[in-house]
């Protein structure tokens, strides 16, 4: 039985309180994808992630379990991101030099290093790797997430791969 299996029929009756443990279960995952996408907004990224909350709530009883809860929210997650973005065209979150917000904590140097390189991969490229390698999700659940043909996610991993390789090789 999955463990959030019960957490969610309970959530999906209403129970305000299931819902908050599912939230806390998941909230460090769907921050750290948003953080990541919003390269290192950490204020962004926590408003999107309250939506995207607020939304896994009111849509609750439309999970069909057809892949991991966490999976599911990181969708709403993709998808209040891409929104947000939409929106902001004018100040394209692509074009603007957001990685001086980020703060690593105690991280050490080449933690900041891979960073900086994940924020100057194209949008999709982060997102597939950070579904993949720091959420240990598959290509299938991935390219779920991000309603992508499967070939594409893996091209996006790919891709994503080797431009972090030969930014970190030629980092200083």
């Amino acid at each position: 039985m999955n463990p959030d299996e019960w957490l969610i029929r309970r959530s999906t009756a209403g129970d305000n309180a299931a819902f908050g443990t599912l939230v806390r279960q998941h909230q460090s995952k769907v921050r750290g994808f948003l953080r990541r996408l919003t390269r290192g907004n950490a204020a962004l990224a926590d408003d999107l992630a309250q939506e995207t909350f607020f939304e896994a709530w009111r849509k609750i009883a439309q999970y069909r379990a057809e892949g991991s809860f966490g999976g599911w929210l990181c969708g709403i997650a993709w998808s209040r991101f891409l929104m947000d973005r939409r929106k902001r065209k004018e100040e394209r979150l692509e074009d603007a030099d957001e990685t001086a917000s980020f703060d690593p904590g105690p991280a050490n140097a080449a933690k900041l290093d891979l960073e900086r390189a994940m924020a100057r991969l194209a949008v999709p490229e982060r997102a597939a790797l950070t579904l993949c390698y720091a959420l240990g999700h598959s290509h299938g659940e991935a390219a779920a997430i991000l309603e992508l043909p499967l070939g594409t996610v893996k091209s996006h991993v790919l891709r994503g791969r080797e431009k972090l390789q030969a930014m970190l090789e030629t980092s200083p």
